[in-house]
C-alpha cells in the first residue's frame, strides 16, 4: 500500500479557505467524482488534502449541507444526495466587498445574533462558556502580536451560535463564515477615530461586556450587549458611506 500522503492543494487567497474547500468538493460533486448516494471523504481526509484545519472542513460542509448538496447522518458521515434534491446554489458570501454589502450584512447579524446571545445566556453549558472565553483570549493575543484576530473574532461568535443548540443557528452561521467579520473585506481601522489597535481591543472589550452576561446567564443583558456590539460596528461604517457618498 502506497503511504505517500496526497499533495496538498494549492491555495488561492481571493476567497475563504471554506470557500475554497466547498467550491472543490462541489465541482467533484457535479462532475460525478462523489455519486449520489456516495459518502464524502472523512474530515481528516478532506484535511490532508485540502491543508486546511478541521473548522475550515465543517464550515465548507455546512455549506454544502444549506446547498442542499449533501447531507450528514450523524455518526456515519456525509452523503452526496440525489441531483433532484439539489435546489439553487446558496449566496456566495465571498461577494461581500463595498461598504454596503457590509452594512447590510451587519443588519443581517444584528437580528440573528441578539436572539442568539439571548439563547445562549440560559442554555449554554460551562464548556461551551469556557470555549467563549478562550475565543476572547486568543482575540487579545492576537491583537498584541499586530495582527486582526479574524479566526478569533469568528470562533467567538460561533461559540455563541452553538450555544443556543439550535442546529439552525449553528448552521447559518457557518454558512456566513468569516465574512460576517467586516475587516476580512474591508479595513474598517480607517473608519474609526482610534488607532487599529486600539479600535480592536475596545471590540474585545464589547466581547467580554458580551461575555459576562452569558457567563451571568442574562438573557436581556446578553442580547442587549450583542446588539450594541454590532450597532457599533454598523454605526462606524455608516457614517463612513455617507461621507463616501458626499463626496
Amino acid at each position: 500500500m502506497n503511504s505517500t500522503p496526497a499533495p496538498v492543494l494549492p491555495r488561492r487567497r481571493n476567497v475563504s479557505l471554506a470557500q475554497e474547500v466547498m467550491n472543490d468538493l462541489m465541482e467533484k460533486i457535479r462532475n460525478g467524482v462523489y455519486q449520489p448516494g456516495e459518502k464524502l471523504p472523512t474530515e481528516p481526509e478532506v484535511m490532508a488534502e485540502q491543508g486546511v484545519s478541521r473548522t475550515v472542513v465543517r464550515e465548507a460542509i455546512s455549506r454544502l449541507q444549506a446547498a442542499g448538496l449533501v447531507e450528514t447522518r450523524h455518526g456515519v458521515g456525509t452523503f452526496v444526495l440525489p441531483a433532484t434534491s439539489q435546489p439553487v446554489p446558496p449566496l456566495d458570501f465571498s461577494t461581500v466587498v463595498t461598504i454596503r454589502d457590509v452594512l447590510e450584512m451587519l443588519e443581517l447579524r444584528i437580528s440573528l445574533e441578539t436572539e442568539a446571545a439571548g439563547l445562549a445566556a440560559v442554555r449554554r453549558t460551562e464548556e461551551q462558556l469556557e470555549r467563549m472565553r478562550q475565543a476572547v483570549a486568543a482575540f487579545e493575543e492576537g491583537v498584541a502580536r499586530g495582527e486582526k484576530s479574524v479566526e478569533a473574532d469568528y470562533q467567538f461568535h460561533l461559540q455563541i451560535a452553538l450555544a443556543t443548540h439550535n442546529k439552525y443557528f449553528e448552521d447559518f452561521y457557518r454558512h456566513l463564515g468569516t465574512s460576517t467579520i467586516p475587516r476580512t473585506r474591508l479595513d474598517t481601522s480607517r473608519f474609526s477615530p482610534e488607532p487599529g489597535q486600539s479600535y480592536l481591543i475596545r471590540t474585545n472589550r464589547e466581547h467580554e461586556n458580551i461575555l459576562d452576561a452569558i457567563a451571568r446567564q442574562d438573557p436581556q443583558a446578553a442580547s442587549a450587549a450583542m446588539r450594541m456590539h454590532l450597532t457599533n460596528s454598523r454605526e462606524r461604517l455608516k457614517r463612513a458611506s455617507e461621507l463616501a457618498n458626499k463626496e
